[in-house]
């Protein structure tokens, strides 16, 4: 029988290999450049990669350990993430970097060897091995944007977008109940031009709502890592233009996003 979650793990690794190279081999003082997350130099960046591996590796290892993470998390909802990040930004690069490379491969083997059909704890619902493998590859996709943006390196898109797509497409919902808000009932039509040219479509053809555009301006405006004023996506009918106002792939409390340019 097929591994379901092997695809989705052979793309997080070359992800994560790609996102290495950007740093593998930067001098100190690159490591110190600020990205256009407010505070998060490159090493922040790397750190919250390597942090969150940590708490995925515990969440499929170690539900008890996990719980308690996740009880420090909701006590601290504003700040637990950038604390994560500056512990690991303290780091000498080398270290730094030592670390992430460990902890991701750990968290690789565990997710290859979970049973299949296995739900792992989170920060919002439960997972599937492929779900967090996913989960990971999004963040993973976004924070290495982060770094390339610092670095002034421009990273050609690739078919691995497809997986921050699917998880910010099946992330609608959970952007208006972390903000209090009621989703639509009714399911959107989301299709997305993937990097070959090729069609990525969600939801039914049928839907009154729909969201059109590149499949790379959808997964920077899911990802918040871009404004909606400065992105090629389009929305047909009110309830998916709010929603584009609000979608974020990413657990967690409801991001400020980023403003447009020239704000």
């Amino acid at each position: 029988m097929s591994d379901p979650a092997a695809p989705v793990l052979d793309d997080l690794r070359s992800e994560s290999e790609e996102v290495d190279r950007l740093v593998a081999e930067l001098d100190v003082g690159s490591w110190s450049l600020p990205t256009p997350a407010a505070g998060w130099t490159v090493a922040h960046q790397i750190a919250h990669l390597a942090w969150t591996d940590t708490a995925s590796l515990l969440a499929v290892t170690d539900e008890g350990a996990f719980a308690d993470m996740a009880a420090k998390a909701l006590a601290a909802p504003d700040s637990f993430v950038d604390e994560g990040a500056e512990a690991g930004a303290a780091l000498p690069p080398g270290r730094l970097l030592t670390h992430w490379r460990e902890g991701r491969e750990r968290l690789h083997r565990a997710l290859r060897s979970a049973p299949t059909g296995a739900r792992f704890p989170w920060y919002g619902p439960p997972m599937s091995a492929p779900s967090m493998a996913t989960a990971r590859l999004m963040e993973t996709w976004a924070h290495g944007q982060d770094i390339a943006d610092a670095l002034g390196v421009r990273r050609e898109p690739t078919a691995r977008l497809r997986h921050v797509a699917w998880i910010g497409v099946r992330a609608r919902d959970y952007a208006y109940l972390v903000r209090g808000e009621q989703p639509p009932a009714a399911p959107f039509r989301v299709e997305l031009t993937g990097p070959a040219g090729q069609l990525w479509a969600y939801g039914p053809e049928d839907a009154d709502q729909r969201v059109t555009g590149p499949a790379l301006d959808f997964c920077l405006l899911v990802t918040q890592r871009a404004h909606r004023a400065d992105l090629d996506v389009r929305a047909e009918g009110p309830d998916a233009g709010r929603w584009l106002d609000i979608a974020q792939a990413f657990a967690g409390p409801a991001g400020p996003g980023r403003p447009p340019k020239g704000a």
